[in-house]
């Protein structure tokens, strides 16, 4: 199957974790991103179609750390093959003007982990 993606999609190659900014509780880890979405392993079951504000940080690889706020409408969800984790996609809905920089410098970086 081939898919055509509008934005090139990052692999995250370490753990970062991803916490609701509203409840403060982690929910899950990057799998991968782009600057228009992303795929988490959460760790619970998200509810379909709901609206969401994340919290996580990117950095490494000569980028510096920063914090990043996003709000996020989720578009699916579906058991992983691991007990009680869920893969879930987001489509990314706001990002303030900084931590759009920051993330499209994150997704920019050399290496074999990005694919569109």
């Amino acid at each position: 199957m081939n898919e055509a993606r509008r934005a090139k999609r990052k692999q995250a190659r370490e753990a970062i974790e991803v916490f609701d900014s509203m409840t403060e509780l982690s929910v899950g880890r990057i799998g991968n991103i782009s600057e228009t979405g992303m795929m988490l392993m959460a760790s619970m079951p998200l509810v379909e179609d709901a609206l969401y504000q994340l919290r996580f940080t990117l950095g490494g690889q000569g980028l510096r750390t920063r914090t990043l706020e996003v709000g996020v409408h989720q578009l699916w969800s579906e058991p992983s093959h691991v007990p009680g984790q869920f893969w879930s996609g987001f489509r990314l809905i706001d990002i303030g003007p900084e931590d759009a920089a920051h993330l499209h410098a994150w997704v920019e970086i050399p290496g074999n982990q990005n694919y569109d």
